[in-house]
């Protein structure tokens, strides 16, 4: 039976796995003829057609019909398990402190904070003069600001220098295309000059009318000018600065910490380059502190007598600190002055007047160095923790000796410290309230090592509740990255309880392709060598069952965007090892997102994946794509999320892998299709909307398990 409305044949799908899982209709996309040639390659694309919504071409109503019959569908697959998604959302939710107020920042005369409110999905954004005493001043009500919008994204406050304006960038869409706009902090208006079109990072210079902005290119969304407005001024007239001509570059432009300098960036992911200008002179030229070089990487810190410079350059593979003088910057200049090191990666610096804190990772975890620049004198900070992330927190002060850090663990929730670089004394300033009742000694974290086919071992951190048995009979959620030298650490998730209250294991895989042990892990995970990465994940999870932590049968994975692409190569490449998969916003049609140079991104991630008119590379990538490797086999049960608006994993990706997949597996497994049509790649922009999508993962994930409540 047709139905050319909807461009769908409707079959009927018997799934008796579970009762929990209802019988209903599955949507089958038609295919239509799609011929992709080349290298002398011919490929047969027949759910091409989907990537038509957004050119509202013939077929856009027919791609949300699709989704929309997608929708339906899980809507009926699921439909016994609707009041366990709402027990758990509220159980979740439960767990969040709904009025609750961040540590404050203190920078230029005033604190700033968010708070938020009983019952409401936003927060404001406030400041206080001088001292925590002082009346408050809301900044911006987004709670106000986000009614009557489906989704609202707030985004680079950057307050001028005088104190009396805010810049800000918002988002209705959720495709990253933030307007910039500007208030009035001492009347309360907002400026008519909207800024449309930009990656939301307004930088003020230092004379309180001229502000510096990333513009979009509209069609790629590339980050591609940087331009310059003038209060009161037509934005049409806004002034263009730099333009970047090489599309695999991401630029963006700030402030340094001292407030002395603006600089723009622009990085790919092996080279990068910086310009700068005096912010007291925002009509100067920009000067290029030093032209990009190949295979150099550099990043730049200003202290008051010199520039830091953070570089990979003489082969430096984990990075290496070096200086320059203030009027000196090209590399002849540059002296050395902390060494690469080849079992430590230096990760970043946090700049002080009398103090520099390096971020170092060692051994896979996160190490933060001390250095006094009066008496020479270093130390470390300990965190006493098998597993964990500890990260710079908001340091926006250059002459201040307190270092704000962050800290997490699998059982530790977020943590905010203040830590005096002086006295080394250290003070808790705020820990994530867990509402309900949480205890950490309730729940046991380890750190394990797997070894993977080419001999290498790979780290996996994982967590569970007391009382777990090692018999093979424990359900486990095994969740991976891998990609962009990303760095998946240890953190704590209130709404993870609810999967480790029933029972589950949380593991998370350190695959290549990420940072944590350096950054020959991220380049043996990439480009020719990204096989690693679906290997390692692949080796972890054999560990696990062989180690007793879980068997095949309660085995399941999960990840996200280039995460999702793991998904999508582990399920082609080892179906049997997994019970179920969650796949959300997944990066799985690898070669022709690449050769599409029109798509958001495409051009910026040459130097991650390859560029396909290259032939070997081309051939490469098809050999792992998930869209491209779909087979006559058996799958395992999988549920696939995405989002209409999606501006980094386009929505017709999982769209066409799910329509393949259904079209070629020969099992009787649960294949479901989510599609938010009213976000992007994040999700909800509300607190607590987003844990409607982790309910319903959660689910799926329970209801193969037996687990009804």
């Amino acid at each position: 039976m047709r139905n050319t409305s909807l461009l769908l044949i409707l079959i009927f799908s018997a799934m008796s796995l579970n009762a929990q899982f209802q019988k209903s209709t599955a949507p089958v996309a038609e295919k239509k003829e799609h011929w992709r040639t080349l290298h002398d390659d011919k490929v047969l694309d027949e759910y091409y057609w989907m990537y038509d919504y957004f050119g509202k071409g013939p077929d856009s109503t027919n791609v949300v019909n699709y989704l929309t019959a997608e929708n339906s569908y899980l809507d009926a697959v699921m439909s016994n398990t609707k009041t366990f998604q709402e027990n758990l959302f509220a159980e979740m939710k439960g767990r969040i402190k709904e009025k609750d107020e961040s540590v404050p920042v203190f920078k230029n005369g005033y604190f700033y904070y968010t708070r938020t409110e009983d019952g409401k999905q936003y927060y404001k954004y406030c400041r206080k003069k001088g001292t925590l005493d002082a009346s408050e001043e809301i900044l911006l009500d987004v709670d106000w600001m986000a009614e009557g919008h489906s989704y609202y994204s707030a985004t680079g406050f950057d307050v001028s220098e005088d104190n009396k304006l805010l810049a800000f960038g918002v988002d209705l869409v959720s495709r990253r295309q933030y307007s910039i706009h500007i208030k009035n902090l001492e009347t309360g208006e907002i400026l008519k000059d909207a800024i449309q079109n930009t990656e939301g990072d307004p930088c003020w210079a230092n004379d309180n009318k001229t502000i510096f902005y990333t513009s979009k290119n509209p069609v790629t969304l590339l980050s591609e000018k940087i331009q310059r407005h003038t209060l009161g001024t037509d934005t049409a007239t806004d002034v263009l600065v730099y333009e970047e001509k090489d599309k695999s570059n991401y630029i963006g432009v700030g402030k340094s910490k001292n407030n002395k300098y603006i600089f723009i960036v622009s990085q790919a992911t092996m080279s990068s380059e910086y310009r700068m200008i005096d912010a007291a002179k925002p009509n100067d030229a920009f000067k290029v502190f030093q032209p990009r070089m190949k295979d150099v990487l550099y990043s730049v810190i200003p202290l008051a007598d010199k520039f830091l410079i953070r570089t990979n350059k003489d082969g430096a593979k984990n990075f290496k600190l070096m200086e320059c003088p203030l009027e000196k910057t090209e590399v002849a200049n540059w002296k050395e002055v902390i060494p690469v090191r080849n079992d430590v990666l230096f990760q970043g610096v946090e700049e002080f007047k009398d103090f520099l804190v390096i971020n170092e990772r060692k051994d896979g975890l996160v190490k933060l160095r001390i250095w006094s620049l009066k008496d020479n004198t270093e130390h470390y900070l300990d965190f006493g923790e098998p597993a964990y992330s500890a990260n710079f927190g908001a340091n926006p002060e250059y002459n201040s000796s307190i270092l704000r850090y962050g800290y997490t663990s699998l059982t530790t929730p977020s943590s905010i410290f203040d830590y005096n670089l002086t006295t080394r004394v250290k003070t808790l300033k705020k820990q994530q309230e867990v509402l309900g009742g949480y205890n950490s000694a309730d729940y046991i974290t380890e750190r394990l090592s797997a070894t993977a086919k080419d001999g290498t071992k790979v780290p996996i951190s994982l967590v569970y509740k007391k009382g777990f048995t090692k018999d093979g009979n424990a359900p486990l959620l095994l969740y991976g990255y891998g990609s962009y030298g990303a760095s998946m650490d240890a953190s704590f998730s209130s709404a993870r309880l609810s999967l480790l209250n029933r029972g589950f294991v949380y593991a998370i895989a350190h695959i290549r392709g990420g940072q944590e042990m350096g950054r020959q892990w991220y380049e043996d995970g990439k480009l020719m060598k990204k096989i690693n990465t679906f290997n390692d994940f692949i080796d972890c999870g054999k560990f696990l069952e062989a180690e007793k932590y879980t068997s095949a049968k309660h085995l399941y994975a999960m990840g996200g965007s280039a995460g999702g692409l793991l998904m999508g190569a582990i399920v082609n490449m080892a179906p049997e090892m997994w019970n179920g998969i969650v796949a959300q916003v997944p990066f799985v049609d690898v070669v022709n997102t690449m050769l599409d140079e029109s798509i958001p991104l495409t051009t910026n991630e040459f130097d991650e994946w390859g560029n396909p008119k290259n032939k070997d590379a081309y051939f490469y990538m098809k050999s792992y794509s998930p869209y491209e490797n779909i087979e006559k086999k058996n799958y395992p049960n999988i549920l696939v999320t995405t989002g209409l608006h999606d501006s980094q994993v386009q929505y017709f990706e999982p769209a066409k892998w799910v329509a393949r997949l259904r079209a070629m597996k020969t099992d009787n497994n649960v294949l479901l299709l989510h599609t938010n049509m009213d976000y992007g790649h994040g999700g909800a922009s509300g607190r607590f909307d987003y844990l409607k999508d982790v309910a319903l993962n959660y689910v799926f994930l329970f209801t193969l398990e037996g687990i009804s409540k």
